[in-house]
């Protein structure tokens, strides 16, 4: 499968390009400064096209991969149903619905529940398939992950790489906001678990942290959907994000009320059951 660029290959592509443009430089004489504005906007520019289809949130994996760490309890029920898969018909549905089922598919492999990783990887190849960008995933993924059950590093590899290939297959598609809506599925679904895999969440500082944390995510996720909020099911996602995003907002100094911990907790509630629907 191909891997999309980690930011370790592209801090090593850009130290490339910086070394080749010193050598070109180093082996002619000076042609002023046009020239050197040359340079520099070239290097901008592949600079600019490396990151160009990067990731760009946090993967759900790193929210279930905290919450295995503090000790929280692996929930099935907080997962959406596999069989909910039938109801998504449209493809806002079914882009949106393949973030959730990708990030119950990182909860279910961060807690080693063998089968119900493999049936959330099963659900999510058939919304690939539904939604035309097979192209994104190996056709062996499933056996790939089967085959790997038990070296939870490549299991983490292969489903991350799945993510990646899939946001980037559809960017270089034109399907920006294909991607978006997954992305925002993904988001809703890790905040989701993460506030109700617990009746005593405010009680435990680790647990609050994590919920803080997706605060960033939120105003980054915002910030790129309002590139193509004229799309209507894009717009439609953003008005259902920005309540719990001034929510977010309303939290001074980084100190999170029992209130409004319990106002995101039920704004993401009533905008995760819209979009599961």
């Amino acid at each position: 499968m191909k891997r999309l660029l980690n930011h370790t290959t592209l801090v090593s592509l850009i130290i490339l390009f910086s070394f080749i443009i010193s050598a070109c430089r180093t082996g002619r004489t000076s042609s002023g400064d046009d020239g050197n504005q040359t340079e520099t906007l070239d290097k901008a520019r592949v600079e600019q096209d490396v990151r160009e289809f990067v990731y760009p949130l946090p993967t759900s994996f790193e929210t279930t991969e905290m919450l295995n760490r503090i000790g929280a309890s692996y929930i099935l029920t907080l997962s959406n149903p596999v069989s909910n898969v039938e109801r998504y018909l449209t493809e806002k549905s079914k882009a949106i619905n393949l973030g959730i089922y990708s990030t119950d598919l990182s909860y279910a492999s961060t807690y080693n529940q063998r089968q119900a990783t493999i049936d959330y990887m099963n659900v999510s190849k058939r919304l690939i398939d539904a939604l035309n960008i097979s192209g994104a995933v190996s056709p062996d993924i499933i056996d790939q992950i089967e085959a790997n059950q038990d070296d939870k590093e490549k299991l983490v590899e292969l489903i991350t790489n799945t993510f990646y290939n899939t946001y980037e297959h559809l960017n270089r598609a034109g399907r920006g906001s294909v991607s978006m809506l997954v992305l925002a599925g993904s988001w809703v679904e890790a905040l989701y678990i993460a506030t109700h895999i617990s009746e005593d969440t405010y009680q435990n500082k680790e647990m609050v942290a994590i919920v803080m944390n997706q605060k960033s995510s939120l105003n980054k996720l915002l910030s790129l959907m309002e590139v193509v909020k004229d799309n209507p099911a894009i717009d439609e996602v953003m008005q259902q994000l920005k309540p719990i995003q001034r929510v977010y907002n309303s939290i001074e100094d980084g100190a999170i009320t029992e209130r409004q911990l319990r106002q995101i907790t039920d704004k993401v509630y009533v905008v995760r059951n819209q979009m599961v629907e």
